[in-house]
């Protein structure tokens, strides 16, 4: 490519830009891609035509029905999805629900997922080294007395707990009789007797719920980590060489703290967590990100754009809702609209003894009421004044 027709391509692209015929981003990918052809100026012109014809047809016309296509888009694929669980990322010891469990939870904006799990990404000095990425799996990993001991029972004799400790376990979780004996104190449940790997809890009571009561709450005190996150597997991308944490359960506002962790890229697959730590825009982001990875695991095509149709209608409120009666659908203006959905006969009886009043500009208030839906050639009304017509008023005047 000659130098003169390379100015004259930025030249061009300049002026696009300028007249806003194309997004920034096709602009920044043509000017990529056509520094790397050999072309003639005539081929370069004939490039950006179609390009910018592409362009137009994929734009939405005023009055298109983009919801009606949007739930055509997605929900037909949908009835294609599998109704099972599957390994996550190639990490065999976690499962987490995919499919279509996994899509009606991302709609549903269900505040807490049926298997919550983070994604944690290490800052440099931390990624490519397995023992550092393991003192910050440990610092993260929810430690309760019960994961790091052989038995927790009561010693019914003398009416005591005795707590027998798992060196081993102890060693991987890295977990000191120390740190185990002063949480333990500040219980103040009674006196704390250290002797090797045995704990002692004398509590003076003869009560035997008492001691029951006690013995749960030792067996779920958490000695170490963060809350929530009741187990991390540490995992080397091949790709990039790094160590990344996958966690089972989810708390991003605490582990997000933790010095270490490379919060730009960590992330969760809880979105309401995501809204309140990060606010509504990466919640929004969240939403397309997990419905696409979902139908994109299944096998099915479906154009993002409608993705982010529904995700924008989700979080237009500044708050995550839900598609159903207790979000978007059931907060409609119109009652006909809110009763096609569901709870039928509750809408109407609702509406009836508030006196409310229904319009009629939606689609489906419409189809109900059986009248055209004021959409594409329902949307206006064309009188037409034909030769017939001034015939019969010339014969007539």
């Amino acid at each position: 490519m000659t130098k003169n027709l390379q100015k004259e391509i930025e030249k061009k692209l300049k002026e696009l830009e300028k007249k806003n015929a194309l997004p920034p981003l096709i602009i920044k990918q043509l000017r990529e891609k056509l520094s790397q052809l050999k072309i003639s100026k005539k081929q370069f012109e004939r490039i950006i035509e179609e390009v910018i014809k592409a362009y137009k047809l994929a734009l939405v016309e005023p009055g298109e029905a983009v919801g009606t296509v949007a739930a055509q888009s997605i929900g037909e694929p949908g009835t294609q999805m599998t109704l099972r669980t599957f390994h996550y990322a190639g990490v065999a010891e976690l499962n987490v629900t995919l499919g279509l469990p996994r899509l009606i939870e991302i709609v549903d904006a269900r505040r807490n997922p049926s298997t919550p799990m983070m994604t944690i990404y290490l800052e440099k000095e931390y990624r490519y080294n397995e023992d550092k990425a393991r003192e910050i799996a440990q610092k993260i990993e929810m430690t309760k007395i019960e994961n790091v001991a052989k038995n927790v029972e009561i010693d019914l004799v003398n009416r005591r707990i005795l707590i027998v400790l798992d060196p081993e376990l102890m060693r991987n979780k890295g977990v000191k009789v120390g740190e185990i004996a002063e949480r333990l104190k500040k219980l103040k449940k009674g006196e704390v007797v250290v002797e090797n790997d045995v704990i002692y809890v004398e509590r003076k009571t003869e009560k035997l719920p008492e001691l029951q009561r006690l013995l749960e709450k030792i067996r779920n005190l958490q000695i170490k980590g963060i809350k929530g996150i009741t187990r991390v597997i540490i995992r080397k991308i091949k790709e990039t060489n790094e160590y990344v944490l996958y966690t089972e359960g989810s708390n991003l506002a605490e582990v997000i703290k933790v010095p270490g962790i490379d919060f730009t890229r960590t992330k969760t697959n809880n979105i309401h967590e995501i809204a309140e730590v990060l606010g509504i825009e990466a919640a929004r982001n969240m939403i397309i990100e997990e419905a696409m990875g979902v139908l994109e695991e299944q096998g099915l095509d479906v154009d993002i754009r409608h993705i982010m149709l529904v995700a924008d209608l989700m979080t237009t409120t500044g708050e995550v809702k839900q598609i159903g009666r207790h979000g978007v659908s059931g907060e409609k203006p119109s009652v006909f609209a809110r009763a096609a959905f569901e709870v039928t006969v509750k809408h109407l009886l609702e509406a009836s003894l508030r006196g409310e009043q229904d319009i009629l500009r939606g689609v489906a208030e419409n189809v109900i009421i059986g009248q055209e839906i004021p959409l594409g050639t329902g949307s206006l009304e064309l009188l037409m004044y034909t030769l017939r017509h001034k015939e019969e008023e010339s014969t007539s005047g």
